[in-house]
């Protein structure tokens, strides 16, 4: 039989339980909340016991709780999928033209697409390519001055008019606003072919590898171009065309013929035939080559 004092007695201090955080020490985990509300339940006044309205709260905290935790892991994962979707999408980009904003670019003997961007109209627009040591080795004038982007091919010749060397080099620009009291800004502009991709960067962006020696991310991209192909011109007149397929043509009829009637295309075929039967046999390939 239980002792009446036993039920009054006040009930013992339950121990500090042990929290554990799989996130942060400042922050409690579900399964902190789980193991606090059931040291609750274990320790409750039975003169006084969990009101059944707050206790069902507790729990629709959980549930909350819960939820809120699947939902974060749900949209992570759903982040790194949509990164990585990003990441095999630039594989297009490979084989065309891009346009970037950058000063550096690669002179391999061939002509560059090079340019600026102005934030409003220019008086003057003066621009310098130098290279790796800071010497200047050619200067232009572009006559483009209205806002917007402009582009100039460099042959790579400089003020000498010779090729120059292989190598880095860079685009320095000055302008001249139009109006006394207004400034106009300038950004140098690079426009090359992207030869591939790289993932293996720490950040996890694709970083894009042009033709010019840039390497870039998708965010530097202003604009991207289908790659200009130079079209192959045949340089044969129609007529010169027309006698090669005629002796062609001619060299196949007399190779039938011959087989035929033993006998070559280069005699008329209009001529009578000596016999019936080779007479009949020349109206019938006549009337095949008619048909």
């Amino acid at each position: 039989m239980t002792d009446i004092s036993e039920i009054f007695q006040t009930p013992n201090t339950p121990p500090t339980p042990t929290y554990t955080s799989s996130e942060s020490k400042d922050m409690m985990g579900k399964d902190d909340f789980l193991t606090l509300l059931v040291a609750q339940l274990e320790n409750q006044d039975p003169m006084n016991p969990e009101d059944a309205t707050e206790f069902t709260a507790q729990l629709a905290e959980f549930s909350s709780l819960e939820q809120l935790y699947n939902l974060n892991d749900s949209m992570a994962a759903l982040t790194e999928g949509q990164k990585q979707s990003d990441r095999i999408a630039t594989l297009d980009l490979i084989g065309k033209e891009v346009v970037y904003a950058d000063s550096a670019f690669n002179f391999d003997g061939q002509p560059v697409n090079i340019g600026y961007q102005l934030d409003g109209t220019a008086a003057s627009v003066n621009m310098t390519i130098v290279d790796q040591y800071g010497s200047t080795v050619a200067t232009i004038k572009p006559t483009e001055l209205q806002k917007g982007n402009h582009f100039l091919e460099w042959d790579g010749l400089d003020k000498d008019g010779n090729v120059v060397p292989e190598g880095d080099y860079k685009i320095v620009l000055q302008a001249t606003a139009a109006g006394e009291d207004s400034s106009v800004a300038i950004s140098p502009l690079v426009q090359s072919e992207v030869t591939g991709i790289d993932f293996s960067d720490s950040t996890g962006d694709a970083i894009l590898q042009t033709m010019a020696g840039a390497k870039i991310t998708t965010n530097s991209i202003i604009s991207v171009y289908q790659p200009s192909f130079t079209s192959i011109v045949n340089t044969s007149s129609d007529e010169e065309e027309n006698t090669i397929v005629d002796e062609v043509v001619d060299e196949v009829l007399d190779e039938i013929v011959s087989d035929v009637t033993g006998t070559s295309t280069s005699q008329s075929t209009e001529e009578s035939a000596p016999t019936d039967e080779e007479q009949i046999q020349q109206d019938t390939l006549q009337y095949y080559l008619a048909g």
